[in-house]
């Protein structure tokens, strides 16, 4: 038998399971149109104002660095599990260290770039900047 029928047929139940339990959800679930079905919260509260506040950017910058530096902590851990056994084995120790050091040195490269170009500096809103001058006169 030949392996990528087992793998198409994988396929097509990995896709046709959630296609078909979407299409018995849509045509069994009950549709009776309500107002508070359509409310922003649906959690009881009523809703006031828009719902679409605009965030500062800041916080997405800062998300991505803290994703980046999480995922240099994941891939540091496994090298120094390995660190001492490989010693041990004979490797010498700029075989051992050098990658790491590229590494860490690539990252260095990039949060300094990105301390530069002002993506770790909270910018001021103009409404801090007010009531700061309001409280200092």
């Amino acid at each position: 038998m030949n392996p990528w029928i087992a793998i198409g047929a994988l396929a097509v139940v990995g896709v046709g399971i959630p296609l078909g339990m979407m299409a018995a959800s849509a045509i069994l679930r009950p549709s009776v149109p309500e107002q508070g079905k359509s409310a922003t919260y649906e959690s009881g509260e009523i809703p006031t104002g828009t719902a679409r506040i605009q965030f500062n950017i800041q916080y997405y910058m800062v998300a991505l660095l803290f994703v980046v530096f999480d995922i240099e902590t994941v891939l540091i851990f496994p090298w120094t599990v390995i660190y001492r056994s490989a010693l041990e084995q004979g490797a010498s120790l700029a075989q051992v260290l050098a990658p790491m050091l590229v590494f860490i040195g690539v990252l260095v490269v990039g949060l300094v770039w990105a301390w530069r170009n002002g993506a770790v500096e909270w910018v001021k809103s103009p409404r801090a900047s007010r009531r700061k001058t309001e409280r200092e006169t």
